[in-house]
């Protein structure tokens, strides 16, 4: 396991690819309050006098009041009092799209397999799976012994979702013996996990509880304790930390910290579970030590002082280091060193302009190397004896989405993937190494049924203003007439690739005929580290351009037209929606912005927030250069609302959201209705109870998407 700084607002890769969860349709207390009574206007949030200046430049902010001063509690009353008009207004205004709301429901819930299971997969002695129980929101983890024997349910999610508004599971590790299960959970959204330790063997949940962790629960060897990092008041994990198991979580050693305040530290085993991996990193910049994973509190060993700029992970085989870094070529080599020289890095695997090397993962007779060739995934058998000797696992369709899945043994004559597109449901497969053949273990049913003929799917490029060529992925039904509806999606951010993978959820546009684009914009690295690096700090700007050239790409190319283009995105991909709809709102049928970044340049100056030092390497930073501050200031969507038409705009927020935080989607939304020119609809819906994921559960959160839905095919005049 090769353990890697991860950029924050990338941390959760579904939250950026998937429209966010909501409450359902009973109603609840939040919901009772916001239905009450009939509102004539959408509220109208009062201008408060407020201003700062930086490098000599003033900016007006008559907003900033909604930011409760006593954060992370948001008790204000004023604050609050605005939040839940906003969310009255959105539940009046939804109140006629009820019945297509509901019909949209039905229709996810119908492509939901009630009863369902994971491919248990071998780890040690034990077979492990999920399963997800009928009318059930959560999941259950069950384990059953290789040898024979009744399976066990080691962890009921239902049970400790019991009575809360939200509950999501974080880290979930059972130890080296089979023995214990450590794991954690955040019941409020506010990303400051709970971690426990429970005895499978008598079914005894210990006392130990390590509070305010967010991190991986990592099992030192013989069981005796777990390496976990906790949360410092920012919200940063700068450090990693040992909890013996038995002792009070005061008594933690911490195995190390980290100084810069805009490092992050995680934790991880090698892949034959000897060596401890302690990183630390931002957007940009790594540096790993190691210590043996049987004396955690042992001398460590630092691999490479850290260069900035450069970024790297490692991995160690019978005392051969393995190193994933970019420091020679942008697009990563495989390097290799000794334990006893461990900063002499030989290559393996050079770097490719064509192939960009994105991972590796150790086994006992080969190891994997994984990565993209002309923006499609690739996955390679490698020799140790032989790094020329390479064997690619073919995939049937010209453009999909695969990689490795779980594959928790070293010494293995099978490989787990998966593999989808846009066209072809999320499959399981083993890959039999012996005899070069995919096997097909599992594929997601869709139970309301589902004909893979009567869609077709293809990759286009577009030219952007500069003359770059944007690759889009398009799906559609085939007998949708060309010029129709269409939704483009886009992230473009923290180098995250947007896979065209399958979406269930997505058949309800698909099939009343608007068809569905994802713009594989620079930001993102989908054909190469490089594309990321021109779509950060002082060429962000790139990724608004490619997106809005794609849209008017696809419609000069017929796929659609300009005024029926409706879009998406969400946290940074919000902050793209933003952008657009300044720059170019003619565009656009309708936009949903989920938990938008759109305040960048207050959020960029408070360097007090969560994320803001570790962000800086990704977006710049204000505090220091007037040439970053005016960059920002030049795209950052709350300061560049201007008097213009806008089109109709649902945005989302989560109140307890760590991440982007609920004043940002306020505010920017308190200054469109001050300023823009139309009387489009605007509605904001603030999660109450939740944070950057929007309300948790399964069925709960396909409520949230039909509302979406409702509200963007309501724009393009569909209301069936």
């Amino acid at each position: 396991m090769k353990i890697a700084p991860v950029a924050m607002f990338a941390l959760a890769t579904g939250l950026m690819a998937a429209p966010l969860s909501a409450q359902n349709a009973p109603a609840t207390e939040e919901n009772t309050i916001l239905t009450e009574g009939t509102l004539t206007a959408p509220p109208v949030a009062e201008k408060r006098e407020h201003s700062y200046t930086h490098h000599g430049i003033t900016i007006s902010d008559p907003y900033h009041w909604l930011k409760d001063q006593s954060y992370p509690t948001i008790d204000d009353e004023d604050v609050l009092d605005y939040v839940k008009a906003e969310n009255a207004w959105f539940e009046q205004n939804m109140a006629p799209r009820k019945a297509q709301i509901d019909t949209l429901f039905e229709e996810l819930k119908g492509r939901v397999k009630e009863d369902d299971s994971s491919v248990p997969q071998k780890d040690g002695d034990y077979l492990y799976w999920t399963e997800v129980a009928e009318g059930k929101e959560y999941r259950l983890w069950y384990r059953e012994p290789v040898a024979g024997g009744d399976k066990q349910l080691m962890l009921d999610e239902n049970v400790l979702a019991d009575g809360k508004d939200y509950f999501r599971l974080g880290a979930f590790s059972v130890s080296d013996s089979g023995r214990y299960l450590a794991y954690s959970y955040d019941d409020n959204g506010s990303e400051r996990f709970t971690a426990r330790i429970k005895d499978l063997e008598t079914g005894d949940l210990l006392d130990d509880v390590i509070p305010e962790t967010l991190s991986g629960l990592i099992w030192v060897k013989d069981d005796t304790g777990i390496v976990y990092g906790k949360a410092n008041a920012n919200w940063r994990t700068d450090n990693a930390r040992l909890h013996r198991v038995g002792t009070p979580s005061e008594q933690d050693i911490e195995l190390y910290k980290e100084a810069d305040e805009g490092f992050r530290v995680g934790a991880g085993l090698s892949s034959q579970e000897d060596w401890l991996i302690i990183a630390t990193g931002d957007n940009e910049t790594s540096e790993v030590r190691i210590v043996p994973s049987n004396d955690p509190t042992g001398e460590q060993i630092v691999i490479k002082p850290r260069v900035k700029g450069v970024e790297y992970s490692v991995d160690i085989r019978d005392g051969k280091i393995y190193i994933h870094t970019n420091d020679d070529h942008v697009n990563f080599r495989l390097a290799t060193a000794s334990l006893e020289t461990p900063g002499e890095w030989t290559t393996a695997i050079p770097g490719s302009d064509a192939f960009y090397l994105t991972d590796f993962d150790l086994f006992k007779d080969f190891y994997v190397t994984e990565g993209r060739l002309n923006g499609l995934d690739q996955v390679q058998m490698r020799s140790y004896e032989d790094p020329a000797a390479i064997t690619p696992i073919a995939f049937p369709e010209a453009s999909y989405s695969a990689g490795l899945s779980n594959n928790p043994e070293y010494d293995v004559s099978k490989l787990r993937l998966t593999y989808e597109s846009m066209i072809t449901p999320d499959s399981v497969y083993d890959y039999n190494i012996a005899d070069a053949e995919l096997e097909l273990l599992k594929q997601q049913e869709i139970p309301s049924g589902y004909d893979a003929s009567l869609y077709t799917t293809q990759r286009v490029n577009v030219t952007a203003r500069d003359g770059t060529q944007v690759p889009v992925s398009v799906v559609m039904r085939k007998d949708r007439p060309m010029g129709g509806p269409l939704h483009l999606y886009a992230y473009g951010a923290y180098g995250y690739a947007v896979p065209p993978g399958f979406s269930s959820t997505r058949l309800s546009l698909l099939d009343r005929g608007v068809a569905y684009a994802i713009a594989h914009i620079r930001g993102g690295d989908d054909l190469g580290r490089n594309w990321y690096l021109q779509g950060k700090l002082n060429e962000r700007t790139n990724t608004f351009n490619d997106f809005v050239d794609v849209a008017k790409g696809l419609a000069k190319e017929g796929f659609t037209a300009e005024g029926k283009i409706s879009a998406s995105g969400g946290s940074a991909g919000g902050e793209l929606m933003g952008v657009v709809l300044n720059t170019d709102p003619q565009l656009w049928s309708s936009v949903a912005a989920h938990v938008p970044f759109v305040d960048v340049l207050s959020t960029m100056l408070d360097e007090s927030l969560p994320l803001t030092p570790g962000e800086w390497p990704e977006w710049g930073n204000p505090i220091e250069s007037k040439q970053a501050f005016a960059y920002i200031l030049s795209y950052s969507p709350y300061d560049q609302v201007s008097a213009q038409d806008y089109p109709p705009l649902l945005v989302t927020a989560g109140l307890n959201d760590p991440r982007v935080t609920y004043w940002e989607p306020a505010k920017w939304v308190a200054k469109l209705r001050d300023t823009k020119t139309d009387d489009n609809e605007l509605l904001l819906k603030t999660n109450m109870g939740a944070g950057h994921g929007g309300k948790s559960g399964r069925f709960t959160a396909l409520y949230e998407t039909a509302e979406e839905f409702a509200f963007i095919l309501s724009h393009h005049g569909i209301d069936e």
